[in-house]
Parts: structure tokens; sequence; C-alpha cells
């Protein structure tokens, strides 16, 4: 079993930042690919940024590319998202969840590809 709790989550107006992190307890952190999703009031979880075990490999949805940074501390158990430039449509409660890394050429977007979850954190961008 994998645990993970996030936090960061927060109110900020379009245009600035937020830094969540989500910190995981239980079998080796770093044998895991992580991933962060979101899911807006109404809408299906979606996918938005996942990272390699090791770090060295990251994958963004499209809406979020240039924007949003996935990186990790093996050594302290934690993956965090940077987002900046957020705007009113990135609302959202955030996941991150962790799943088995088997390469670069495995899709890592899927939600039930993931095993573990966490409880999420709310983010809210005012216009």
């Amino acid at each position: 079993q994998v645990q993970l709790v996030e936090s960061g989550g927060g109110l900020v107006q379009a245009g600035g930042s937020l830094r969540l992190s989500c910190a995981a307890s239980g079998r080796t952190f770093s044998n895991y690919a992580m991933g962060w999703f979101r899911q807006a009031p109404g809408k299906e979880r979606e996918f938005v940024t996942a990272i390699s075990p090791s770090g060295g490999r990251t994958y963004y949805a499209d809406s979020v590319k240039g924007r949003f940074t996935i990186s990790r501390d093996n050594a302290k158990n934690t993956v965090y998202l940077q987002m900046n430039s957020l705007k009113p449509e990135d609302t959202a409660v955030y996941y991150c969840a962790a799943r088995d890394w088997r390469g670069i050429s495995t899709d890592y977007t899927m939600v039930d590809d993931y095993d573990y979850w966490g409880q999420g954190t709310q983010v809210t961008v005012s216009s």
C-alpha cells in the first residue's frame, strides 16, 4: 500500500502561481511513477502530468504545457506540481496518484491505470 497526502491548494487570482505537494508513505516511493490529475465540478477526472520514478521523464497534458512543472524528491518521498500563469479553467480538485513504471512507451495518462490516490486538494483560480 502507498498512502498519498496532497497539500498546497488554495485560492489564487488568474495569472498567479501555486505549488502543490504530495507526500507518500508506505511502499518504496522511488519505484513508482507519479501523476497529477484534476477534476472540475461536473466533469470527469483528467490527466495533468506524470513523472517517471527517477524524475528523468515527464509527461504533460497540452492544456498545461509550459505553465505547470512536475518534479519529485525521492529522498523526501514527495512529488510537486508547480503551477504558474494559472487560469480560471484550472479550477479543480487536484489529486496525486501512483502506479507502476513500465517504461517510456507506456501511456501514463489513464486514470484507471493508477493504483493509489490521495484525497485531493482544491485549487480555485479567480478571474
